[in-house]
């Protein structure tokens, strides 16, 4: 306060007037910001370096200058310096007789003062001069702080309120209006009815003593009840938006830490993660290491298959070269076989020249019929131990046959359990040494149909014999003495030559088949070790495979556990973008609710007739704001608690990941 006096009393020396003495008093004993100079007479130098005064001045914020008969310099020279100030809410110039100049003074302050909030000026003469009263009235439409305008007993007609109905239109900050003990009228009166539905912040309007009629009055009273209720709506409504504005800034205060948290705890998972991922990497490591030494084993192995399939090759090589040798025995067999046939069809020639012989020679062996008789005896024994010997040939032909049937379904049976524990890889091999038994077995069977073609020759030759026997019996009875020495030559040769021919064919036989033995014995051992060395191939393969797959499941598993905690993540981000952009889109609609607000108080200005109904229609969409407030209030709590629920789920399935992990057991056990 000390710095007030010596301000007004610095100024007032600059202009070289002397202070007031009441006025320095008042600055000293300043109550709380108010300057009270009511009463007192002020002087225009008083009125100046008050002005200049209140330019700069922050403490003041009520000025009473009532009854002071301020001049018109004098009251323009304060309103000037009251034009910068920003703190003065109250300014009382009650009875100061201002008039023309004033209310262009006033004009102006209220054009550039956006302060000021109740202007008092009772008693005195701003609507004796209409052109400066419409001054002040353009700069009312224009001022958008006055709340609250006191113009009782300042002479103002019914142009003047007309004036301030224009006025009215435009203002939207003026709530009290006091315009008692004028001269408004009936004209006046209606212009500010037809002022009032343009007008809804206005909620208090006093027109008695000055003679407007009494409907006008109730209208405007109507009018002001209807402002009032919508100022209390509006009020309402605002401290609603203001409440839920807070909620929702702390709604997204909470959303933003419990977001920073969750990035937190998904970056210590990220670390975890980073060094799980190192742990595997180094398991990793080892189990290449492990694949690499058994690669190796493996190799070796393949050097040894390939060494044994090497062998297996030369075995059946020589197995090859010893079915040549017994197809080119058999080739000699059959030569052999041809040869005999020839010389037996080359001694039915002579036998059949010898029996014409014996026929021209019949008449002189008649003698010899005894004899002849004996050898035919002779020659049927040995037709007999002929077909003792084609008999015994027979059954060591069916015994063979019998052997090799026997050794190639034995064959069959061990390359059927060699097909069952080999590889599908080893098929095809095996298929093939199939179909070289069975060649082996056709070409048997061949061997035994031709042997059996020969024992059916031999029987046909032996029924020719036999029929050619009997037809010499018929003609032999006079040959026989001659022929007797000629027969036992014969037979003595042919006997001879057979036996050396059978005795050369079984040698061979029993070569071929010793060779056949060896052969065979050779490729079931040769067959032995590939199944051995196959199996053990198998085995390592599988241990190998075993081993592959077993990493390939600790990678899926770990791309898995990698998978799932990204989606986890990226899940929660997403969620958590939802719902920031649900509060948002609630943010829109309360915007839009706001905006809804600025559209119906513009439908209310514009309906006039209707405001009653408007009223109820209003009051019934605020009840359906606040329920929809109501309950956008219970969605936000239920949308707080499943936000709280979501994020301790999420933290307890994390931990119970983190400690559950199979990666984590499997570390204590490498």
């Amino acid at each position: 306060m000390e710095e007030l006096w010596r301000s007004y009393s610095r100024l007032c020396k600059e202009s070289g007037a002397e202070p007031q003495e009441t006025v320095l008093q008042q600055l000293h004993e300043l109550p709380r910001g108010r300057l009270d100079l009511a009463t007192q007479s002020l002087t225009v130098d008083t009125c100046r370096a008050l002005g200049k005064l209140l330019q700069k001045e922050a403490l003041l914020t009520q000025l009473v200058l009532s009854d002071c008969m301020l001049s018109e310099e004098g009251a323009t020279l304060l309103l000037q310096g009251l034009c910068t100030n920003t703190v003065v809410r109250f300014l009382d110039l009650k009875g100061n007789n201002l008039r023309a100049a004033g209310a262009e003074a006033l004009g102006k302050l209220l054009r550039q003062n956006k302060s000021i909030q109740s202007l008092t000026l009772e008693w005195n003469n701003l609507g004796t001069w209409e052109d400066a009263f419409a001054t002040f009235c353009g700069a009312l439409a224009t001022n958008g702080a006055l709340q609250h305008l006191d113009l009782r007993n300042n002479q103002i007609s019914h142009k003047g309120a007309e004036e301030l109905a224009l006025a009215l239109k435009s203002n939207a900050s003026l709530q009290q209006l006091d315009l008692r003990w004028n001269n408004i009228g009936l004209l006046g009166g209606r212009a500010l009815v037809n002022c009032l539905p343009s007008n809804r912040t206005l909620w208090r309007l006093e027109l008695a003593g000055n003679g407007v009629p009494g409907d006008i009055l109730r209208a405007v009273e109507q009018a002001m009840d209807h402002n009032q209720d919508w100022q209390t709506t509006f009020w309402e409504n605002q401290t609603c938006a203001h409440v839920l504005s807070k909620e929702m800034q702390h709604l997204r205060e909470e959303k933003s830490k419990q977001f920073l948290d969750l990035m937190e705890t998904i970056d210590k998972q990220r670390e975890e993660m980073a060094r799980s991922s190192r742990a595997s990497a180094a398991r990793l490591g080892q189990f290449q290491e492990a694949l690499n030494e058994r690669h190796s084993i493996i190799n070796a192995l393949k050097a040894k298959l390939q060494m044994a399939e090497a062998a297996l090759a030369l075995s059946e090589q020589k197995a090859q070269d010893l079915g040549e040798l017994l197809v080119t025995a058999e080739q000699e067999q059959q030569s052999l076989v041809q040869r005999q046939a020839k010389e037996h069809r080359l001694e039915q020639q002579e036998a059949a020249e010898r029996e014409s012989k014996l026929l021209r020679d019949l008449s002189a062996a008649n003698e010899k019929n005894l004899l002849l008789r004996n050898q035919v005896d002779e020659l049927e024994r040995k037709v007999k131990s002929q077909q003792e010997q084609l008999f015994l040939t027979r059954q060591e032909l069916t015994n063979t046959s019998a052997e090799l049937k026997m050794r190639a379904v034995q064959a069959e049976e061990r390359l059927e359990l060699e097909k069952k524990r080999s590889r599908q890889s080893l098929e095809d091999s095996e298929q093939l040494r199939f179909k070289e038994v069975e060649h082996m077995t056709r070409h048997l069977e061949e061997s035994e149909r031709a042997m059996q073609e020969r024992v059916q020759r031999l029987e046909a030759t032996r029924r020719s014999l036999e029929e050619e026997l009997s037809r010499a019996k018929a003609v032999a009875l006079s040959e026989r003495g001659q022929v007797e020495e000629e027969l036992i030559k014969a037979k003595s040769q042919v006997r001879l030559e057979e036996q050396q021919r059978l005795a050369h064919l079984e040698e061979k036989l029993r070569l071929l088949a010793q060779a056949r033995d060896e052969a065979q014995s050779a490729c079931l051992q040769q067959k032995q070790t590939v199944a051995d060395s196959q199996a053990r191939a198998s085995q390592l393969g599988l241990q190998v495979e075993g081993l592959r797959r077993r990493l390939e499941e600790l990678q899926q598993e770990l791309s898995k556990k990698d998978q799932e905690k990204v989606a986890e993540v990226t899940r929660v981000r997403v969620e958590l973008q939802e719902q920031n952009g649900r509060l948002q889109a609630e943010l829109t609609a309360q915007e839009a609710l706001k905006e809804k607000a600025a559209a119906l108080e513009r439908q209310l200005k514009v309906m006039a007739s209707d405001h009653r109904e408007a009223l109820l229609d209003r009051e019934s969409e605020n009840a359906s704001l606040r329920e929809k407030l109501r309950l956008k209030e219970a969605e936000i709590a239920r949308i707080r608690d499943e936000e709280a629920q979501r994020a301790s789920f999420l933290q307890n399935a994390v931990l119970a990941y983190v400690q559950g992990s199979p990666l984590r057991a499997l570390s204590p056990q490498k």
